[in-house]
């Protein structure tokens, strides 16, 4: 009864977010009483799908096996968290969650007071018709609510061991509201151009819609890397999967996005590929949806193998990338502009490096898309992996980082002042040279890649260091969370580039009371135990381990599921300053012996730490924005 109900409302909810788009095309869009009627539709719609997925909840974490997705992806046994983010375990109940995000960034962009009431309707209606394009996706292709006949299963099949984690419970959602959350500026572009009044401020009216977009997206990418980190056994932390990689390209996009946002927040220049970047990015961000969900790809962050719905979601993005694209072309002779950037402006940098992104962008659609085309005509499977990727990430970002470096002392809207503005510049290259020549002193022999990434790391560290303690001693005003952001770039090249050379790794077969060394460590196999858990059998290997004149134990584990006898590692791993020291158990031998994988991974966990400060300077600009509106 309450699986049907939930069903309804979903219907419902789709025939309302129609009838709020026809709103929108027949109604006059300034009026007051029209605009009333719009937002009114539109949020009883958004509350009766997010009624939908509350109950959809309660199904879950009552245990209703009738319904079909549940019984597949849920088990009696499980702690009610994780029959909660057993919902977006799998295709249908992940697309539900992402639709109630789509729906909810939009409730809260109907909330919001605009000035401009056509445009702020046209975009209600465009964010509706995703909305139920969306939706018929869901309920038509892949429908969560599908009921078990005759007689339901007792206790159901069990969620996915791999995904009983706490990282993947906020994980994909963060992603999906990274994701989704660019169909704010998407929409509002649209209504700009059908609108047509160029003199429309409209990049100051997204940008922290799309600022808040990134930095969701900014976190929902570094939880992934963490999970897979620690949870996946492998010991890194990016696999240039074609999902991870899909996830990657909206964010670069997103990125020059929101550099072009600040320039058209300064000058009036760059406002044609404002509009083209707030369609790539929400374009990229459903070529994501297709990749994961139309199962051309074999990934362990893929969900479904349907040709229906990946044809489904392919003739959707082709509309929508059509109707834009066609909207976009239309529009192009509003934005003939005589003004020029100038050269050696901070303008001018940002858009050398929107260049980069556009380069890395490409790239990355080439390796996951090559693959795909190669075997439909010669049928036969290749992969493209890291080489390729680090062929053209690692001299294209360093490209991008000497932009960065020089853009700091250049100025909006003039040219640099050679002489003047590169005084401390000079330092930061002094300083950074010589931390290098520390770095390979201890190292020793570096690929000359790697060196450059190391200096360029390190110059953008001090060269804003620099710039917040002058600013600081001479009273003027800094810039924070460009600052913070762009160190935590300068802190990910740096991590990365000291990650590939220090780390190692090596792989013993070990004995219960063996001892093993290893990059001054000894290893000694202590003891083994089986334990019984409510839900698993897990085999606990206890090791002793000694370094620096200090002890510790770590104890990894292989554990084997009840309800479908999948079996996991669980690795163990000890948080030093500057390394982890991380431990896995493999397989036993047939002499008795266990197969125990150590890594050293130097500098990883700076790593996630300069994607937070990324993500907090986000959290900064947004702040910013709130309070000069107050």
């Amino acid at each position: 009864m309450i699986a049907d109900i939930s069903h309804y409302l979903s219907i419902l909810s789709t025939a309302i977010f129609m009838l709020t788009f026809s709103l929108v095309l027949v109604l006059d869009r300034s009026a007051s009483h029209a605009t009333l009627l719009i937002k009114r539709s539109y949020s009883h719609a958004f509350i009766l799908f997010l009624i939908s997925f509350l109950l959809y909840v309660y199904l879950a974490l009552t245990d209703n096996f009738s319904v079909s997705y549940i019984a597949q992806h849920s088990n009696s046994l499980l702690p009610n968290f994780y029959k909660v983010t057993s919902i977006w375990s799998a295709h249908e109940g992940s697309m539900f969650l992402w639709i109630v995000f789509l729906s909810l960034w939009g409730f809260a962009f109907n909330l919001h007071n605009d000035s401009n009431l056509n445009v702020k309707n046209l975009s209600i209606g465009i964010i509706s018709i995703i909305i139920v394009g969306f939706q018929l996706f869901l309920l038509v292709t892949s429908n969560p609510f599908e009921i078990v006949l005759p007689f339901a299963p007792e206790n159901g099949a069990d969620i996915n061991p791999v995904l009983q984690d706490p990282a993947l419970a906020i994980h994909p959602p963060t992603l999906y509201l990274g994701y989704v959350g660019f169909v704010i500026p998407f929409a509002y572009s649209l209504a700009f151009l059908i609108n047509g009044n160029k003199s429309l401020d409209w990049e100051k009216k997204v940008k922290s819609w799309s600022v808040m977009a990134w930095v969701f997206l900014t976190i929902g990418i570094s939880l992934g890397s963490w999970w897979a980190y620690y949870e996946l056994g492998w010991g890194g932390y990016w696999f240039w999967d074609p999902v991870e990689n899909v996830a990657l390209m909206p964010w670069l996009a997103a990125t020059a996005f929101i550099h072009s946002l600040s320039v058209a927040s300064k000058s009036n220049v760059l406002r044609i590929w404002n509009l083209l970047l707030s369609i790539i990015v929400f374009s990229l961000s459903l070529f994501g949806a297709f990749i994961v969900r139309s199962g051309i790809i074999d990934s362990i962050h893929s969900f479904a193998n349907d040709p229906q719905r990946g044809m489904y979601l392919l003739a959707f993005i082709a509309i929508i990338l059509f109707v834009s694209l066609g909207l976009f072309i239309s529009r192009f002779s509003m934005f003939d502009s005589s003004k020029n950037i100038k050269s050696l402006s901070k303008e001018s940098f940002i858009s050398l490096n929107n260049i980069f992104f556009g380069v890395l962008i490409f790239s990355t659609m080439m390796g996951i898309t090559y693959p795909l085309i190669y075997e439909l005509l010669y049928n036969q499977k290749i992969s493209v992996g890291a080489p390729f990727y680090n062929a053209i990430y690692a001299p294209i970002t360093i490209l991008a980082t000497i932009m960065l470096v020089a853009s700091i002392d250049s100025k909006w809207g003039r040219p640099i002042d050679v002489k003047r503005g590169f005084s401390m510049l000079y330092i930061s290259l002094a300083i950074s040279l010589i931390g290098l020549i520390t770095i390979g002193y201890f190292v020793g022999n570096m690929p000359f890649i790697i060196m450059l990434s190391i200096f360029m790391g390190l110059v953008i560290i001090f060269r804003y260091l620099m710039l917040i303690i002058s600013n600081i001693v001479h009273k003027k005003y800094t810039n924070t969370p460009s600052a913070l952001a762009h160190a935590g770039l300068g802190l990910l090249i740096l991590s990365i580039s000291v990650n590939s050379i220090l780390s190692s790794e090596k792989v013993f077969n070990m004995k219960p009371n063996e001892i093993r060394e290893f990059q001054n460590i000894t290893i000694q196999f202590s003891e083994l135990e089986l334990l019984n858990k409510s839900n698993h059998d897990s085999i606990r290997a206890t090791f002793s381990l000694s370094t620096e004149g200090k002890q510790f134990y770590l104890s990894p584990e292989k554990r084997k599921y009840f309800a479908r006898g999948q079996i996991t590692s669980e690795t163990a791993i000890k948080i030093m300053p500057l390394k982890d020291i991380y431990l896995t158990i493999g397989e036993q031998l047939d002499n008795g012996q266990w197969v125990i994988n150590v890594q050293l991974n130097y500098f990883i966990r700076f790593i996630w730490l300069s994607a937070a400060m990324m993500a907090l300077s986000g959290l900064i600009i947004i702040k910013n924005i709130i309070r000069r509106r107050v």
